[in-house]
């Protein structure tokens, strides 16, 4: 059965944006400079927050263990979302992506750093960052809060959010209007179709414009 994750995966996020604006509803894009580690990376599905913050009192083991602990919270069928408040660390490894991929989770969009960028991308688990880099969170990081409402970049991301995330960027939808606007993208995206098709066979693009009403 198609779920209206799987339908939001389909689209675009610059027709989800675009779907938004013409329905007069709040836009909500994180920061340009989260994207995918690779290029061709998309995710979709509601969201699942976590935040957490620097710490380092901690020790080896309860770091390693409080980690384990948010991927066996993230639960299947979600992206995560996560506020680290850290622009230090890697928040994200080769061996965190397989876990989530196994169990079910969508993709992973984190607000800071992640690691191990060629076994994550060799294993095909949708991962969003800002950075690379190789240091970890061992004894230095750990997380507080889930389910619990952030923000990235000044823009705020609700639990159960939907969100869409690809190469032009990530769209946020309140989850009460996720419906309406996923069905806008299908129709948005059928009728550019037809305009494609049309400005292919060489019609004047403006004629096109004023038969499809889409650009």
């Amino acid at each position: 059965m198609t779920t209206l994750a799987d339908r939001l995966q389909a689209c675009h996020s610059s027709v989800v944006h675009d779907v938004m604006k013409d329905l007069g509803l709040p836009l909500r894009v994180l920061p340009r400079t989260i994207t995918g580690i690779e290029r061709t990376m998309r995710c979709a599905g509601p969201v699942y927050t976590v935040r957490g913050r620097p710490d380092p009192t901690m020790d080896k083991h309860t770091s390693l263990y409080e980690w384990a602990g948010l991927l066996s919270k993230a639960p299947p069928g979600h992206v995560v979302v996560c506020q680290p408040q850290d622009d230090v660390r890697a928040l994200f490894g080769g061996l965190s992506a397989e876990a989530l991929q196994i169990k079910g989770t969508r993709g992973y969009i984190v607000d800071g750093g992640c690691r191990d960028l060629q076994a994550i991308a060799d294993l095909g688990f949708p991962v969003f960052a800002r950075y690379a880099t190789p240091i970890d969170i061992v004894c230095a990081w750990r997380p507080e809060a889930y389910g619990e409402p952030v923000a990235i970049g000044g823009t705020p991301v609700q639990p159960d959010d939907y969100v869409i995330a690809d190469r032009d960027g990530i769209v946020l939808i309140p989850v009460a209007h996720a419906e309406a606007v996923i069905s806008a993208a299908e129709a948005k995206m059928a009728t550019e179709g037809a305009m494609v098709q049309a400005i292919r066979a060489g019609e004047d693009p403006q004629a096109a414009y004023l038969r499809h009403r889409v650009f």
